[in-house]
């Protein structure tokens, strides 16, 4: 039989189709239950999760034949990468595929908060017409702070060529900004505090980052933020994000990413915390679709692909 892969969630069959010539036995599982992750690994040459599955040691150790491990999408921190680089498992991501449909998302919820979007559509769907009170914030000769310039963070800076914005970026591990980029200044964290009226974050979720927004964070920030988060929950601290934003020092967020993506699983605390962001006007929600169109489904399948084919 040849070698086996499962792929443990929805994806594009670009993805599946191609596989199969490269002579692979695919089994195309989307609704996979994590629960038999142990046993279902034992004989596979390949995988390909999202972040429903966690690849631990452990379940990597079941998995004797594993050459590789693929990733829709692109956070890592559901694999313990350090240990399968000692068995030899190549691992596989695939920001570029939807680093274009995040960068359009931030732009869609930030001018979404900024003209007042949401309040004033359910206003005039109840035939309420206020015009005065959702008068709305123009984006030009603002400052933006973009944390993280990878895939993500890059994108959008591009996105932002146009719009007239002072751009400001921090990532320790740019050593230079490319050059199509360059009328975005790289400046220290504390800068990006000091002089940001908007703050998008990009980074991906490790131990130097989680909890990154603090308290400690917040305080140092430019009265009158706007935060957006279209990268991990765990970079937030939500308890202090809603103090500043209950008083008024931060002026909105813009959040795709929570702490607890699993609202049916809220404690008793998390659910009278997120019930206070639920309740607020100048915050603009989504469950975790910034990189989620149409398009996203192709490109991350076609990107996985191309990066699979080198094993």
């Amino acid at each position: 039989m040849n070698q086996k892969v499962l792929v443990t969630d929805h994806c594009h069959k670009v993805l599946r189709d191609g596989l199969g010539r490269l002579g692979y036995y695919v089994i195309f599982e989307p609704e996979f239950n994590p629960v038999n992750l142990a046993e279902a690994v034992v004989d596979l040459t390949g995988i390909v999760i999202n972040s429903k599955i966690k690849m631990t040691a452990e379940i990597i150790d079941q998995a004797k034949n594993l050459k590789f491990i693929g990733r829709l999408g692109s956070g890592l921190e559901i694999i313990d990468l350090d240990y399968a680089r000692t068995k030899g498992i190549k691992v596989f991501n695939s920001p570029e595929g939807n680093r274009n449909a995040v960068a359009e998302h931030v732009m869609g919820m930030l001018l979404c908060l900024c003209n007042n979007l949401l309040r004033s559509d359910k206003e005039v769907r109840h035939k309420i017409w206020k015009r005065e009170a959702n008068r709305g914030m123009e984006l030009s000769g603002k400052t933006i702070g973009i944390i993280g310039l990878g895939n993500t963070g890059s994108s959008l800076a591009r996105k932002l060529s146009g719009w007239a914005l002072d751009v400001i970026y921090y990532d320790p591990y740019v050593l230079n900004t490319p050059e199509e980029l360059n009328y975005i200044s790289k400046v220290g964290l504390e800068t990006i505090c000091e002089r940001a009226d908007i703050i998008s974050l990009h980074v991906p979720l490790t131990e130097e980052t989680r909890w990154m927004v603090d308290e400690e964070f917040l305080s140092k920030c430019k009265e009158s933020l706007i935060l957006i988060n279209t990268s991990r929950g765990n970079v937030v601290k939500t308890s202090d994000l809603v103090k500043h934003l209950e008083s008024g020092r931060i002026k909105g967020a813009c959040l795709d990413v929570f702490e607890n993506e699993k609202p049916h699983q809220f404690t008793s605390e998390e659910d009278q915390l997120y019930s206070k962001i639920y309740a607020m006007d100048n915050v603009v929600l989504s469950p975790h679709i910034a990189g989620w169109t149409h398009e996203s489904l192709f490109k991350i399948g076609d990107v996985l692909l191309s990066k699979i084919s080198t094993v």
